[in-house]
């Protein structure tokens, strides 16, 4: 089973915070394991970055920190923003304060990120803990659910696309990876994105889709490619080997296998305006990663993602990573 439910994103969400700017709507990979070592950001130099992005407007800073362990999405539910909203009355209410304070560090954690898919760049909510006297403030970047942003109920499409977006930048790793996301948000539009990042970031890598406010648990394919069997990435929930069903590196999303067999693509071929699984439609969100962010096995380096061994795939890499130790 996948990850189905906002009371288990919750307790492994404890971990680090170290922000790193890109721009346009190129975000770098979170949901990270809690406690794991990570190896930095790979951050486009700045000259590069604003000359590839010279045309979006939207700077995203993206921190490494949400854990898919142990995460559970049910107190969405319970501490009332499916009904309050994310407007500053739907964060002051006793079940909010409540929800909240059974674990801070993480929930704030998990605001942080679902603030920064469902509200705008520009705004920021805030809450004052009525436990604590701390005040706690999380900025918007992209802007997917503005109904719910301002107060209202979440609808099913704002539900669907917040998790397909918390799904997209899980790395169970713990590491800081570029990332191009596409897709619509709620209400249709597209998310904007030049011919520049499409080449920039020449790898498609996967769709992300499902419902964790209902318990449909979040599901990831691989967008028409896959690895071979001597490549792997250090996005464990993202790209991996052809129609996969299996991946115990992030268990808590369910592999379908390939997304064009549950996805129907938009006009443009760059990303999918829908995904039908076990009968239930959903809205997904596409990645795309750098060619450089494939590693093979054989290239000397022992990366996060291959494993020792005495063969030359990537979960058996002997020149990589030597042998196992009994």
């Amino acid at each position: 089973m996948g990850f189905t439910s906002i009371q288990g994103l919750r307790s492994g969400m404890a971990g680090r915070g170290a922000g790193r700017k890109m721009m346009a709507w190129v975000f770098t990979s979170a949901l990270s394991l809690a406690g794991a070592t990570g190896c930095g950001v790979q951050e486009l130099p700045s000259e590069e970055a604003s000359e590839v992005f010279q045309t979006q407007s939207q700077a995203i800073e993206a921190e490494n920190g949400l854990s898919l362990n142990g995460l559970s999405l049910n107190g969405l539910s319970l501490n009332g923003l499916s009904l309050n909203g994310l407007s500053l009355n739907g964060l002051s209410t006793t079940d909010f304060a409540s929800w909240f304070n059974g674990n801070p560090e993480s929930n704030s954690l998990l605001m942080r990120y679902m603030v920064r898919c469902a509200v705008p760049e520009g705004e920021t909510r805030t809450f004052l803990n009525p436990n604590t006297g701390v005040t706690y403030s999380w900025p918007g970047a992209l802007g997917l659910a503005p109904g719910w942003a301002g107060g209202s109920p979440a609808t099913v499409d704002e539900q669907q696309v917040i998790s397909a977006c918390l799904a997209a930048h899980a790395n169970n790793y713990g590491l800081n990876v570029s990332i191009s996301v596409l897709g619509r948000d709620s209400r249709g539009t597209n998310i904007p994105y030049s011919s520049e990042e499409l080449t920039l970031f020449a790898k498609r890598e996967s769709c992300f889709f499902g419902n964790v406010f209902t318990n449909q648990g979040l599901f990831a394919g691989n967008d028409r490619t896959s690895l071979a069997a001597d490549e792997s990435t250090r996005r464990p929930c993202g790209l991996k080997g052809y129609k996969a069903l299996d991946n115990p590196t992030c268990s808590q999303v369910k592999r379908i296998g390939q997304c064009e067999d549950y996805c129907a693509l938009d006009a443009s071929g760059n990303f999918y305006t829908h995904c039908t699984y076990n009968g239930v439609q959903y809205k997904p969100l596409n990645t795309r990663i750098r060619q450089q962010d494939i590693n093979r096995c054989g290239d000397g380096v022992c990366q996060m993602g291959e494993s020792c061994g005495w063969g030359i795939t990537a979960d058996s890499c002997l020149m990589d990573c030597g042998t196992c130790a009994n």
